[in-house]
Protein backbone atom coordinates (compact mmCIF):
# COMPACT_ATOMS: atom_id res chain seq x y z
CA UNK A 1 0.00 0.00 0.00
CA UNK A 2 1.61 3.55 -0.69
CA UNK A 3 1.69 6.31 1.17
CA UNK A 4 0.50 9.58 -0.52
CA UNK A 5 2.66 11.78 2.06
CA UNK A 6 5.35 11.62 4.44
CA UNK A 7 7.19 13.84 6.55
CA UNK A 8 10.77 11.90 7.53
CA UNK A 9 12.97 13.42 10.72
CA UNK A 10 16.43 13.02 11.24
CA UNK A 11 16.64 12.56 14.91
CA UNK A 12 20.43 14.31 16.50
CA UNK A 13 19.83 17.95 16.54
CA UNK A 14 16.60 17.91 15.11
CA UNK A 15 14.17 16.45 17.30
CA UNK A 16 16.73 15.52 20.02
CA UNK A 17 19.10 17.91 22.28
CA UNK A 18 21.61 14.91 21.65
CA UNK A 19 24.73 17.20 22.54
CA UNK A 20 23.64 17.26 26.27
CA UNK A 21 23.35 13.06 25.95
CA UNK A 22 26.24 12.09 23.88
CA UNK A 23 28.77 14.28 25.28
CA UNK A 24 28.70 12.23 28.72
CA UNK A 25 27.87 9.07 26.74
CA UNK A 26 31.06 9.54 24.74
CA UNK A 27 33.42 10.83 27.10
CA UNK A 28 32.37 7.60 29.42
CA UNK A 29 32.82 5.51 26.68
CA UNK A 30 36.07 6.62 26.59
CA UNK A 31 37.13 6.36 29.86
CA UNK A 32 35.66 2.55 29.86
CA UNK A 33 38.16 1.82 26.63
CA UNK A 34 41.25 3.29 28.15
CA UNK A 35 40.21 1.34 31.39
CA UNK A 36 40.21 -1.71 29.22
CA UNK A 37 43.52 -1.23 27.60
CA UNK A 38 41.74 -0.77 24.12
CA UNK A 39 42.35 2.52 23.95
CA UNK A 40 45.25 5.05 25.11
CA UNK A 41 44.60 8.04 23.54
CA UNK A 42 43.06 11.26 25.02
CA UNK A 43 39.05 11.81 25.15
CA UNK A 44 38.22 13.97 22.09
CA UNK A 45 37.11 17.73 23.07
CA UNK A 46 32.94 18.50 23.16
CA UNK A 47 33.29 19.94 19.39
CA UNK A 48 34.75 17.35 18.21
CA UNK A 49 32.15 14.73 19.82
CA UNK A 50 29.52 17.21 18.76
CA UNK A 51 30.90 17.64 15.13
CA UNK A 52 30.17 13.59 14.69
CA UNK A 53 26.41 13.69 15.91
CA UNK A 54 24.96 12.78 12.34
CA UNK A 55 27.60 10.72 11.23
CA UNK A 56 26.64 6.36 10.67
CA UNK A 57 28.28 4.93 13.80
CA UNK A 58 30.99 3.46 11.27
CA UNK A 59 32.18 7.32 10.17
CA UNK A 60 32.10 8.14 14.02
CA UNK A 61 34.77 5.62 15.25
CA UNK A 62 36.44 5.95 11.58
CA UNK A 63 37.31 9.67 13.00
CA UNK A 64 37.22 9.60 16.56
CA UNK A 65 38.79 5.98 17.49
CA UNK A 66 41.17 5.54 13.99
CA UNK A 67 42.41 2.20 13.30
CA UNK A 68 40.87 0.66 16.02
CA UNK A 69 40.15 -3.57 15.79
CA UNK A 70 36.20 -4.64 14.87
CA UNK A 71 36.26 -6.07 18.09
CA UNK A 72 37.46 -2.74 20.05
CA UNK A 73 34.79 -1.25 17.37
CA UNK A 74 32.33 -3.31 18.83
CA UNK A 75 33.06 -3.20 22.26
CA UNK A 76 32.79 0.96 21.73
CA UNK A 77 29.56 0.48 20.04
CA UNK A 78 28.36 -1.65 22.96
CA UNK A 79 29.62 0.85 25.61
CA UNK A 80 28.54 3.80 24.01
CA UNK A 81 24.65 2.57 23.64
CA UNK A 82 24.66 1.36 27.15
CA UNK A 83 25.96 5.20 28.40
CA UNK A 84 23.16 6.76 26.22
CA UNK A 85 20.48 4.67 27.14
CA UNK A 86 21.67 4.60 31.24
CA UNK A 87 21.58 8.87 30.42
CA UNK A 88 18.54 9.06 28.35
CA UNK A 89 16.82 7.16 31.69
CA UNK A 90 18.25 9.65 33.74
CA UNK A 91 16.29 12.46 32.04
CA UNK A 92 19.85 14.56 31.42
CA UNK A 93 18.28 15.93 27.98
CA UNK A 94 14.88 16.61 26.08
CA UNK A 95 13.50 17.04 23.08
CA UNK A 96 13.67 20.43 21.12
CA UNK A 97 10.30 22.90 22.31
CA UNK A 98 7.18 22.05 20.22
CA UNK A 99 8.24 18.30 19.08
CA UNK A 100 6.32 16.55 20.57
CA UNK A 101 2.96 19.16 19.75
CA UNK A 102 4.09 19.44 16.54
CA UNK A 103 4.79 15.62 15.62
CA UNK A 104 1.33 15.00 17.26
CA UNK A 105 -0.74 17.79 15.11
CA UNK A 106 0.78 15.99 11.89
CA UNK A 107 -0.20 12.45 13.17
CA UNK A 108 -3.96 13.46 13.85
CA UNK A 109 -4.16 15.09 10.57
CA UNK A 110 -3.31 12.07 8.97
CA UNK A 111 0.47 12.60 7.76
CA UNK A 112 2.62 9.51 8.19
CA UNK A 113 6.08 10.19 9.93
CA UNK A 114 9.12 8.75 9.64
CA UNK A 115 12.76 9.08 11.55
CA UNK A 116 15.21 8.71 8.77
CA UNK A 117 18.58 8.59 11.08
CA UNK A 118 22.19 7.49 11.03
CA UNK A 119 21.99 6.54 14.79
CA UNK A 120 22.18 2.80 16.32
CA UNK A 121 18.86 1.02 15.85
CA UNK A 122 18.11 0.15 20.03
CA UNK A 123 19.26 3.84 20.39
CA UNK A 124 16.55 5.61 18.29
CA UNK A 125 13.73 3.28 19.17
CA UNK A 126 14.74 3.93 23.22
CA UNK A 127 14.47 7.50 22.32
CA UNK A 128 11.04 7.30 20.75
CA UNK A 129 9.88 4.91 23.39
CA UNK A 130 11.09 7.41 26.33
CA UNK A 131 9.13 9.79 24.93
CA UNK A 132 6.32 8.44 23.97
CA UNK A 133 6.52 9.48 20.23
CA UNK A 134 6.80 5.56 19.02
CA UNK A 135 3.06 5.63 18.13
CA UNK A 136 3.19 8.80 15.87
CA UNK A 137 5.88 7.55 13.59
CA UNK A 138 4.86 5.22 10.48
CA UNK A 139 8.30 3.44 10.64
CA UNK A 140 11.94 3.96 12.55
CA UNK A 141 14.58 3.98 9.85
CA UNK A 142 17.83 3.79 10.83
CA UNK A 143 21.79 3.34 9.59
CA UNK A 144 21.90 0.80 12.27
CA UNK A 145 19.10 -1.08 11.61
CA UNK A 146 19.77 -1.68 7.66
CA UNK A 147 23.34 -1.29 7.68
CA UNK A 148 22.71 1.71 4.65
CA UNK A 149 26.09 3.61 4.05
CA UNK A 150 24.88 7.03 3.81
CA UNK A 151 21.52 9.15 4.52
CA UNK A 152 21.02 9.59 1.21
CA UNK A 153 20.69 5.76 0.99
CA UNK A 154 18.52 5.09 4.01
CA UNK A 155 15.91 7.77 2.89
CA UNK A 156 16.15 5.87 -0.70
CA UNK A 157 15.04 2.96 0.95
CA UNK A 158 12.34 4.33 3.29
CA UNK A 159 10.68 5.33 -0.04
CA UNK A 160 11.06 2.62 -2.26
CA UNK A 161 10.00 0.32 0.85
CA UNK A 162 6.76 2.48 1.75
CA UNK A 163 6.16 3.64 -1.87
CA UNK A 164 5.84 7.22 -0.52
CA UNK A 165 4.67 9.50 -3.41
CA UNK A 166 5.45 12.47 -1.88
CA UNK A 167 7.88 13.72 1.11
CA UNK A 168 9.60 16.16 2.88
CA UNK A 169 13.01 15.54 4.94
CA UNK A 170 13.19 17.59 7.93
CA UNK A 171 16.74 17.32 9.85
CA UNK A 172 20.13 19.72 10.68
CA UNK A 173 22.91 18.69 8.97
CA UNK A 174 24.19 18.75 4.99
CA UNK A 175 24.01 15.12 4.47
CA UNK A 176 19.65 15.45 5.50
CA UNK A 177 20.09 18.29 2.99
CA UNK A 178 21.66 16.51 0.12
CA UNK A 179 19.94 13.00 1.51
CA UNK A 180 16.67 15.11 0.51
CA UNK A 181 17.64 16.36 -2.61
CA UNK A 182 19.01 13.45 -3.69
CA UNK A 183 15.48 11.71 -3.54
CA UNK A 184 13.84 14.90 -5.14
CA UNK A 185 11.87 15.42 -1.81
CA UNK A 186 11.45 19.08 -0.31
CA UNK A 187 13.37 19.80 2.22
CA UNK A 188 13.38 21.51 5.52
CA UNK A 189 17.01 22.77 7.55
CA UNK A 190 16.66 22.75 11.32
CA UNK A 191 18.72 25.68 12.39
CA UNK A 192 18.45 25.79 16.03
CA UNK A 193 20.71 22.86 17.12
CA UNK A 194 24.53 22.64 16.20
CA UNK A 195 24.04 23.05 12.65
CA UNK A 196 27.86 25.06 11.58
CA UNK A 197 27.12 27.93 9.38
CA UNK A 198 26.45 27.40 5.75
CA UNK A 199 25.62 23.74 6.72
CA UNK A 200 22.23 23.88 5.47
CA UNK A 201 22.48 25.76 2.51
CA UNK A 202 20.37 24.26 -0.18
CA UNK A 203 17.29 23.61 1.62
CA UNK A 204 14.07 24.59 0.50
CA UNK A 205 13.37 26.50 3.78
CA UNK A 206 14.65 26.98 7.02
CA UNK A 207 13.28 26.76 10.37
CA UNK A 208 14.82 28.24 13.59
CA UNK A 209 11.95 27.23 15.72
CA UNK A 210 10.51 22.92 15.41
CA UNK A 211 6.93 24.45 16.10
CA UNK A 212 7.16 26.69 12.83
CA UNK A 213 7.60 23.85 10.61
CA UNK A 214 3.42 23.32 10.19
CA UNK A 215 3.70 26.32 8.28
CA UNK A 216 6.60 25.68 5.94
CA UNK A 217 5.26 22.45 4.77
CA UNK A 218 4.25 22.49 0.60
CA UNK A 219 1.11 21.09 0.46
CA UNK A 220 0.50 17.46 -0.79
CA UNK A 221 -0.03 17.36 -4.76
CA UNK A 222 -0.20 13.86 -5.64
CA UNK A 223 -3.59 13.12 -3.91
CA UNK A 224 -6.62 14.96 -2.83
CA UNK A 225 -6.29 15.28 1.01
CA UNK A 226 -5.85 18.02 3.72
CA UNK A 227 -3.17 19.94 3.78
CA UNK A 228 -0.58 18.84 6.46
Amino acid sequence: MSIPYAVLFDMDGTLLQTEKLSTPAFQRTFEQLREQGLWDGPTPDERELVNVLGLTIEQVWAKLLPGISEDTKKTADRLLLENELALLRQNVTDLYPGVREVLAKLHARGVALFVASNGQERYIEAICEHYGLTPLFTDLYSAGRFHTRSKRDLVAKLLRDHDVKQAVMVGDRHSDVEAGKANGLFTVGCDFGFAKSGELDGADVIITEFSQLPDHLPAPTTVNCNHP
